[in-house]
């Protein structure tokens, strides 16, 4: 039987895996790190003494490969977040808070209700947002829709910052674009925030590998790739740190590691090469989790705060200014906020700070225009990734459409 190997356990590699394995097709997944789930899992804290996320993952309803993943491995149950789609906010200039609220059908008649939109915006500022429409890639965030004043600085920067990982004087629009056309144009049911309610490994990671493993596929967890030998048209084999595989001729590989990772196995394929961090401060604190569970804040260091359970947990997106400022002191700027915003007690608790340097690629257009598609020069190696070219930011939802994308094109490949 033909075998299709796959380099890399995260979400692009484990939704490759799935789709091959419902074509018939028999899988190995070869994982370097103890765990699959790479950004997208979940780990046991000795200090907090409790499971935290690698990073928190807002999805919106309208992620629909991601929506698919999870019904597929029967995890869809494990999410939670608020009915309807709303999303607080808090400026922490002036303490205003506010809740931006959308109605469920497409036709988005809650921006004609002043108490339902962002304050202190007026109705033709929405129609300013028909310029993302026209979104190219070299078009920034902020000089295309940097003008539209409240809306721009409530609304559609903090979206930006946390959707691209890339500062908005920086970023392309062009996948903000799609996002929001896949989302907020589709209308408010395609745009209800969730998240995992227990954790990213128990909601994406644990099903997944439960799933394929029931089926034809081997998952090889401390199973490093030190290089893929090659000539011209194809891999010919797999060399692991102790052992290698050699290649049958109907055999692929699929490569579905981070970008990094990717060039140093295969030199000459060309991937983004610029980055940018993201940050995550966990703190043990309970927090009432209000309307949303979730409150995006203005003008301060914390960008969006969740609260789950016994853990209030901040993330700060396009953090490469502060990926050097020393945990303790980025954890005391951050409880700050959090004092200021929702009054808790000065005293700050136990924490802990993820830092994570290379979280995304910098979705500028010069580091846009290094996107490869899913199909490369060697007949049997194939790309999935984040930072693959599937149109959206690097994102859970482009990391499974471009796992999907990587094994529809291998199938294809092979029935040619």
């Amino acid at each position: 039987m033909a075998t299709t190997h796959i380099i890399g356990a995260g979400l692009a590699g484990l939704e490759a895996a799935c789709v091959l394995v419902e074509h018939g097709r028999h899988v190995i997944i070869h994982e370097a790190a103890r765990a699959a789930g790479g950004r997208c899992r979940s780990y046991f804290d000795q200090e907090l003494n409790c499971r935290l996320d690698n990073g928190n993952h807002l999805l919106l309803s309208g992620n629909n490969a991601a929506m698919s993943f999870l019904k597929r491995v029967g995890a869809y149950d494990t999410l939670t977040g608020p009915t309807d789609p709303i999303f607080p906010f808090i400026d922490l200039v002036n303490l205003e808070r506010w809740v931006l609220r959308m109605n469920h059908g497409r036709l988005p008649w809650w921006i004609f209700v002043p108490a339902m939109r962002v304050p202190h915006t007026r109705l033709r500022d929405y129609l300013a947002l028909l310029k993302l429409r026209r979104a190219q890639t070299d078009d920034l965030v902020e000089s295309l829709v940097g003008a539209i004043g409240p809306l721009y600085r409530n609304l559609l920067e903090p979206l930006a910052i946390a959707g691209l990982n890339t500062p908005a004087r920086e970023a392309s629009a062009a996948p903000l674009r799609q996002v929001i056309a896949e989302t907020i144009e589709r209308g408010g049911a395609a745009s209800i925030p969730c998240w995992p309610r227990e954790g990213l490994s128990e909601s994406f990671i644990d099903p997944a590998l439960r799933w394929l493993t029931a089926r034809p596929t081997e998952f090889r967890s401390n199973s490093r790739v030190a290089a893929l030998p090659r000539d011209d048209l194809q891999i010919r084999g797999i060399d692991l740190t102790d052992s290698h595989i050699d290649l049958a001729p109907e055999d692929n590989i699929i490569l579905a590691t981070p970008a990094p990772v990717a060039a140093n196995l295969v030199p000459g394929v060309e991937v983004p090469d610029a980055f940018q961090a993201i940050l995550n401060v966990h703190y043990k604190y309970h927090l009432a989790k209000g309307d949303a569970g979730f409150w995006g804040l203005i003008g301060g260091t914390a960008e969006w705060v969740f609260a789950k359970g016994d853990i209030l947990s901040v993330t700060i997106s396009a953090a490469n200014d502060r990926i050097d400022v020393p945990a303790d002191l980025l954890a005391a700027q951050v409880w700050q906020d959090l004092v200021r915003a929702f009054g808790v007690p000065a005293a700050m608790p136990a924490y802990r700070v993820i830092k994570e340097k290379r979280a995304t690629f910098a979705a500028t257009p010069a580091q846009l225009a290094r996107r490869p598609g899913a199909v490369t020069k060697w007949r049997n190696l194939f790309l999935a990734g984040d930072y693959t070219n599937t149109g959206l930011p690097a994102t859970i939802e482009g990391a499974i459409r471009s796992g999907k994308a990587a094994a529809l094109a291998s199938l294809h490949a092979n029935a040619g």
